[in-house]
């Protein structure tokens, strides 16, 4: 079977047009990545005026990655069936109407609708940005592409506390979800302003042939790509990686804090310390790509460097300066894979099959950032603190090994 990697846009595409469809997916994903932080900084407002406990208020972000998870592979089937331009207006207008109905409800079932809303705007985000740069960016700047889309996610995690605290310290947190809102409202002007280059008449969803104008080779059936064992290795590794970012995000500060003994605000800059790293190796993994073919080889660099640091972490026979440190090898190490694991994953890709594919991939992502710190958060209550970061390590190191797995189904 033939890969995605062969219906690839001409080289001759100017630079201009690239980057302006670069431009608009990273925006796209930014605000994707945005939203999913987006109720998290108000639940102490939450707490206060409804009385609501943590056990209720998680359960509305567990309701928000299970629909998110189960809808990022159905959405796959609608961008290859609708294309980009129509899935993507619809999730971020599921996104404005949940964060609008999260601002005006007064009651725990509004709530978790909104969450529901905001679920299923979530989705699309991953397919549709996918099937944009595997066919509208040319082959040699796909690695920047892929580099900017993971920096751009990244940047949303960094922003929404920013954003949503800021808003509601003097404005109160209606005001702050609204204002959320009002950022999805404003990228759906974006992206309609720019609808023709998500619309090319080269390629339409049902056009059947390839932006070089060769015919696409479709599968037999729309699930016949669920058939390839590489398919499910792409998801099992996101699902061991995603598990690991579940539990830094989740609870490096509680770490922190209780395992090498820093102040609450400074435990909170663990996350900072790694996101921003992981961002800088973002950067780095989009040069590395274009230069290096071997994925696995530059995955398994970069991933057992992460996992080395959090080996080291775990051990805490380190001064505490020297820990934070290492989260931030540990963030850049994660941020450096991701440009050649998104090219992994095309390359495992059935002609025709692009928005399934990453749909189903991605919807392990929403798999393991739910169950990571159901696993980790049972470790650190039976007392065990930093040896959290040799779970981590051991989601790395299995991640590793799943790459080398697929790359083998493809060769």
């Amino acid at each position: 079977m033939s890969s995605l990697s062969d219906d690839i846009v001409s080289p001759t595409v100017p630079f201009r047009q690239d980057a302006t469809i670069v431009s608009v997916v990273a925006v796209a994903h930014l605000v994707s990545h945005f939203f999913q932080l987006v109720l998290a900084p108000l639940f102490p407002w939450l707490r206060i005026e409804f009385g609501y406990s943590f056990a209720q208020l998680g359960f509305i972000l567990t309701v928000l990655f299970v629909v998110s998870g189960i809808g990022q592979a159905a959405a796959g089937f609608v961008v290859d069936r609708y294309g980009a331009l129509r899935t993507m207006l619809v999730g971020l207008g599921c996104l404005a109407s949940g964060a609008l109905l999260f601002s005006i409800s007064d009651t725990y079932q509004g709530f978790l609708f909104g969450a529901v809303l905001i679920g299923l705007g979530n989705a699309v985000f991953h397919p549709v940005d996918f099937w944009l740069i595997n066919h509208r960016v040319s082959e040699p700047r796909l690695g920047p592409a892929y580099s900017a889309h993971g920096l751009s996610g990244s940047l949303g995690w960094a922003l929404a506390p920013v954003f949503l605290v800021g808003l509601a310290t003097p404005f109160g947190w209606r005001i702050a979800i609204a204002g959320a809102a009002g950022v999805a409202l404003a990228t759906m002007i974006l992206v309609w302003i720019y609808r023709d280059i998500m619309r090319p008449d080269a390629l339409e969803p049902d056009s059947g042939v390839t932006l070089n104008g060769q015919p696409e080779v479709a599968s037999e059936s729309m699930f016949a790509f669920m058939r390839e064992r590489a398919i499910w290795l792409c998801f099992v590794f996101f699902l061991f990686v995603a598990a690991a970012l579940g539990g830094i995000q989740s609870f490096s500060p509680s770490i922190f804090s209780a395992g090498y003994g820093l102040g609450v605000t400074m435990a909170a800059m663990s996350i900072t310390i790694y996101m921003l790293a992981s961002a800088t190796g973002m950067l780095a993994g989009g040069w590395l790509v274009t230069r290096s073919q071997v994925l696995e080889r530059n995955i398994t660099i970069a991933l057992l460097l992460s996992t080395v640091a959090a080996v080291l972490i775990g051990l805490n026979v380190l001064p505490v300066a020297v820990a934070l440190a290492l989260m931030a090898v540990m963030g850049f190490g994660s941020g450096l894979s991701g440009p050649s694991r998104d090219m992994l994953i095309r390359r495992a890709t059935p002609p025709g099959a692009t928005g399934r594919v990453y749909g189903v991939v991605y919807s392990g992502l929403d798999a393991g950032i739910a169950l990571g710190p159901l696993v980790f958060g049972r470790m650190l209550d039976r007392g065990a603190v930093t040896e959290v970061f040799y779970g981590v390590a051991g989601c790395l190191f299995l991640a590793v090994f799943v790459a080398w797995r697929v790359a083998a189904e493809k060769h």
